[in-house]
C-alpha cells in the first residue's frame, strides 16, 4: 500500500499546503484560521496561527522560492502572508469582489497568483512595486457561474479554469511589465490579457479540479457525473477524450507523470489513470486497498443502504452500527478527499504526495514501491 503517514489535524481540512522543504504544513480547519504546524521529533506541533479572514479560508497556497502564503476567503479578500523575522505579517489583496473567492493558486514563476471567485470573475494579482501592494486584474464576463478551480500552465502565461457552468476554459494573463515578451511569433506572450485561448463543453455537470500536465501538452479536469477528461494539443483544435467510471465523482487531479493522473474525490480513495502508447486513457486501479465487494453488492446495495441510514437502521434491521458500509470506501481517508498536492520538486515525475479530506485527515503517499505507476 502507498500509504506513507496518516496525520489527524482536525474534525475537518478545507484545503492544506507545505513550505518548500516539507518541514511545516499550512491548513484550513473550516474555519477563518490557517493553522501552520512543524514537524518536532516525529510530532506535528502547531507553531502558528494565521487570523485575519472573517469567514471560512477556500484556498491556500504556499509559494515554494520565496515562502509567501497566499490565502483566499469567503469573505471575497486574499492576503500574501511574508514571514518577517518570527511572525508572519499579512498584506491585504484587493480583490474587488462582490461573493466569495474560492480558490488560489500562485504561478509558476511566483510573480503572479490568481484566485478563482464565485462572482463568475477570475483575479489576477501581482505586485506593483512602485506603490508597494498587490493589484489585482479582473477577466469578467467569460463564465456563466462560480469558478471552482484555477491552473497555471508552465509558460506562467496561460491559466486553466473550471466551472459550475460545466466548462473548461483557458486564458491568457499576460501583463505588460510582469510577463516577459517572447520574440518567437505564435507563442503565448502575443495573446492579450484575459483572452480566450480556448473553452472545452464537454460536461454536463460542475467541473472541478483542472491540471495541466508537467510539459503543459495535456489538461486534465473532473465533472460531477463520475467522470475524467483529458485535453490534448490545447487550442483551436483541441484533441479530448473522456473516461466514466461508476464510483463517486472525483474533486480534484494530479499528474504524477505526463501519462499518469491521480484523483481523489467524494470515494475516499485515489483512483489512477494512465495513458498507453496510443495516447488512449483509463483507469487503472486505486491507490490504496479497499475491502473486497463484488460489483453487484457494492453498487446494487447503495439504495437500501441510504434508505436504511435514513430510517436509522442497518438494511438487514441488524442495528444502527452496521451502517458503516460507506466508510469502507476508503481504508485511510473515512469522508471526501477534496486536496492533493505534490510533495518536493514539481518536475516530470512525482512520487510523493499529500491529500486532505472532510475527516481532517492530513494522508502522505509514497510511490517508490508500486512498480506498475513508475513504469
Amino acid at each position: 500500500m502507498a500509504v506513507m503517514a496518516v496525520h489527524q489535524f482536525a474534525q475537518c481540512i478545507t484545503c492544506h499546503a507545505w513550505s518548500a522543504d516539507q518541514s511545516m504544513v499550512a491548513l484550513c480547519p473550516n474555519n477563518n484560521e490557517v493553522h501552520i504546524y512543524r514537524l518536532v521529533e516525529d510530532k506535528w506541533e502547531k507553531v502558528y496561527v494565521l487570523q485575519k479572514h472573517d469567514q471560512v479560508i477556500s484556498g491556500i497556497d504556499w509559494s515554494a522560492r520565496s515562502n509567501r502564503i497566499v490565502t483566499s476567503s469567503h469573505d471575497r479578500n486574499s492576503y500574501v502572508w511574508n514571514l518577517e523575522q518570527s511572525e508572519w505579517v499579512p498584506t491585504l489583496v484587493i480583490l474587488r469582489l462582490n461573493r466569495a473567492a474560492l480558490c488560489v493558486q500562485w504561478s509558476p514563476k511566483e510573480n503572479k497568483f490568481a484566485v478563482g471567485s464565485g462572482a463568475k470573475t477570475i483575479c489576477i494579482c501581482y505586485y506593483e512595486q512602485d506603490n508597494n501592494w498587490w493589484v489585482s486584474k479582473l477577466i469578467r464576463k467569460r463564465h456563466d457561474s462560480s469558478v471552482t478551480s484555477v491552473s497555471w500552465h508552465p509558460d506562467n502565461i496561460f491559466l486553466a479554469t473550471t466551472s459550475t457552468d460545466g466548462k473548461c476554459r483557458v486564458f491568457s494573463t499576460f501583463i505588460k511589465g510582469v510577463d516577459a515578451k517572447d520574440s518567437k511569433k505564435g507563442t503565448s506572450s502575443d495573446s492579450k490579457f484575459g483572452e480566450l485561448i480556448v473553452q472545452l463543453d464537454l460536461s454536463s455537470s460542475w467541473t472541478f479540479g483542472v491540471k495541466w500536465s508537467p510539459s503543459g501538452n495535456t489538461l486534465a479536469y473532473v465533472g460531477h457525473n463520475s467522470m475524467i477528461y483529458f485535453v490534448d494539443d490545447v487550442g483551436p483544435s483541441p484533441l479530448a477524450q473522456n473516461v466514466v467510471f461508476r464510483d463517486l465523482p472525483l474533486r480534484d487531479v494530479l499528474f504524477v507523470s505526463e501519462r499518469k493522473v491521480i484523483g481523489v474525490g467524494f470515494d475516499c480513495n485515489p483512483m489512477v489513470f494512465a495513458a498507453d502508447e496510443r495516447g488512449t486513457w483509463s483507469f487503472v486501479r486505486y491507490l490504496g486497498e479497499r475491502k473486497a465487494v463484488s460489483s453487484a453488492s457494492r453498487y446494487g446495495s447503495q439504495f437500501s443502504e441510504a434508505f436504511g441510514k435514513f430510517y436509522g437502521q442497518s438494511k438487514h434491521g441488524v442495528n444502527n452500527d452496521a451502517v458503516e458500509t460507506s466508510r469502507t470506501r476508503g481504508t485511510v481517508h473515512e469522508n471526501c478527499i477534496n486536496c492533493i498536492i505534490p510533495l518536493g520538486d514539481r518536475g516530470k515525475m512525482i512520487r510523493r504526495f499529500s491529500t486532505s479530506g472532510l475527516d481532517g485527515r492530513i494522508v502522505l503517499w509514497d510511490l517508490e514501491n508500486e512498480q506498475d505507476l513508475l513504469e
